[in-house]
């Protein structure tokens, strides 16, 4: 899915939601912003493989479809914080069923995994993204 869907108002609700959550590092991002503020550094700490570009890109886009909110704080060095909209706190708890389902979804894979192989006539796919 393309980056255009976000603002195409000729899709239905769950292709308009997912353009939204769509890329590997937004959903882990609106759940670490659910806890609280973070800032930019804190962030990258907490997620091995985000760049401090992609990281921002990323940030830009959820600020542009209105889920996030970045504040500046005057002072010697600038201090940026990111925060959860209240539209963005929305979309989380829009997605917290379809987590839900996610978990029990990989629970029963690992039932029916035969000692840590993949589902019979299942071709490994390598791991799952974070999002």
């Amino acid at each position: 899915m393309t980056r255009s869907r976000a603002g195409d108002t000729n899709v239905c609700g769950v292709t308009a939601a997912i353009a939204v959550i769509d890329g590997k590092w937004k959903t882990i991002l609106l759940w670490l912003l659910e806890s609280a503020p973070r800032r930019p550094g804190e962030l990258v700490r907490r997620l091995p493989g985000l760049t401090e570009k992609v990281l921002t890109q990323t940030l830009r886009e959820m600020e542009a479809d209105g889920l996030v909110h970045r504040e500046v704080h005057d002072g010697r060095p600038l201090k940026t914080v990111y925060s959860l909209t209240d539209f963005g706190q929305e979309l989380s708890q829009a997605l917290a069923p379809l987590s839900d389902w996610g978990h029990r979804r990989l629970e029963k894979l690992a039932r029916e995994t035969p000692s840590g192989g993949t589902p019979s006539g299942e071709a490994q796919a390598g791991p799952l993204p974070v999002s």
